[in-house]
């Protein structure tokens, strides 16, 4: 079922994702403080839950996967400039992009999570996203829990993004 839901995220048109809400800062800023990937957590997590039955169930165990995401992202910027949330909506998937610069993305393969294939993923600290065999498996674990399709992808000429599609729907096992 994990990968029938991961080939169907993946071939989403963006085009059928409405727009909910965009948040930029500057990565130095969001490096300052641990404490920003809790707040922008709880942030995107509540516009998550919004239009659901529970919205408060749907948003407390989503901001448990948000929250992986954003800090790997934090553990993985390094380069100047901006990083970006954005969520969008589906008729079945909620989409989060969290988009950043990272020194020579556009060297990098893509890297998926829950792939059997073994990727080349440079050790953390070069630059590159802080996924080694331990972020590999944590990527996976959240699209198996989550019945998500998580992918890491090349995001202009000097960036990576981390896009997340999760269910729209609340039943969770």
């Amino acid at each position: 079922m994990e990968g029938v839901l991961k080939e169907e995220a993946s071939n989403f048109d963006d085009h059928a994702f409405a727009p909910m809400v965009s948040m930029e800062m500057n990565i130095g800023m969001f490096k300052s403080q641990w404490q920003f990937c809790d707040r922008i957590t709880e942030y995107l997590s509540d516009i998550l839950g919004q239009g659901h039955s529970d919205p408060a169930r749907y948003s407390n165990f989503l901001s448990v996967a948000t929250n992986e995401l954003i800090e790997l992202a934090f553990r993985s910027t390094g380069e100047p400039g901006r990083i970006s949330f954005d969520l969008y909506r589906s008729a079945t998937f909620n989409r989060l992009r969290i988009a950043f610069p990272c020194e020579e993305a556009s060297d990098r393969e893509r890297a998926h999570a829950g792939s059997a294939e073994r990727q080349p993923i440079p050790e953390a600290g070069s630059g590159y996203l802080a996924v080694k065999s331990d972020g590999k498996v944590l990527l996976r674990d959240l699209a198996a829990i989550f019945r998500a399709a998580i992918r890491i992808e090349k995001h202009g000429t000097q960036g990576i993004q981390i896009i997340a599609d999760f269910p729209s729907t609340e039943d969770f096992r």
